[in-house]
């Protein structure tokens, strides 16, 4: 198998190079399900209270494994955060018997257990490990690869991986694409911000878009399927700075990988 270092990209959305084109393309696309989901929500799960903030969505109908591996007590959830206080989504998950790993580098010590199904753990999710070598990494000691932790857990599955990570979301999809880690994931719930381009993604604006775009159809092309989407109308209405496109700054998308039956 050979190691990818980059993504492929998609064509242009137009002859030549064009925010526009380019904008109408994706935010068409993250606002347009793919395959449609009967039951989203987690109310028909026991503990589950409806206070949660966000509508984190996932996929309980009966043809995808979820379901199941919650009523076996065999689902796992990862949560990557950054100091996110808005944990229900988390703690139902763990009322249903989900084994919930959730990572946040704000966690007062290294490994926290609570209750029986629910941990945290002070680590920062990122799209490369720390370089011993280099002097700037050793401050990131706690800074890994969903990979590299996925083998230092022993876990070979996760079957949902939930990121509100303030930006670090594109680089790390784009990690997860390219070492295929994807593939050990059943469902994302991912929060995308579209006020600037994200850590470490440059180029002019329209070179911006069309990778995040081509970000998302690399996921299409790995069967997953996006089946539900929220547009945060609390947030500032903003695309890459400007007052643009009638977008806001935050959507919350979920998709489901339907190679997972």
């Amino acid at each position: 198998q050979t190691v990818r270092w980059h993504i492929e990209l998609q064509p242009w959305a137009s002859p030549t190079p064009s925010l526009n084109y380019e904008a109408s393309r994706f935010l068409k696309y993250i606002s347009t399900s793919q395959i449609s989901c009967e039951h989203t929500n987690l109310n028909s799960l026991k503990g589950y209270s409806e206070t949660a903030k966000k509508p984190w969505s996932v996929c309980l109908d009966e043809r995808f494994s979820l379901i199941h591996r919650i009523r076996s007590k065999q689902c796992r959830l990862y949560s990557l955060g950054l100091g996110n206080d808005d944990n229900q989504f988390e703690l139902s998950m763990a009322n249903s018997g989900c084994e919930v790993h959730r990572f946040d580098p704000s966690i007062k010590s290294a490994h926290i257990q609570e209750g029986r199904h629910l941990w945290y753990h002070r680590l920062s999710i990122d799209w490369r490990d720390p370089n011993p070598a280099i002097a700037a990494h050793k401050l990131h000691s706690n800074t890994k690869k969903l990979g590299t932790v996925l083998n230092e857990f022993g876990h070979q599955k996760i079957d949902v991986l939930k990121a509100d990570v303030e930006s670090a979301e594109w680089k790390i999809l784009e990690n997860l694409i390219l070492e295929d880690v994807v593939e050990q994931i059943g469902q994302l719930v991912f929060e995308v911000h579209i006020h600037w381009p994200g850590f470490e993604v440059s180029g002019n604006d329209s070179t911006v878009v069309r990778y995040w775009y081509s970000l998302l159809r690399e996921l299409e092309l790995k069967d997953f399927r996006l089946f539900h989407t929220y547009k945060d109308l609390s947030k500032p209405q903003m695309f890459l700075k400007k007052e643009a496109f009638n977008a806001s700054s935050c959507y919350t998308l979920s998709w489901v990988n339907t190679r997972w039956k």
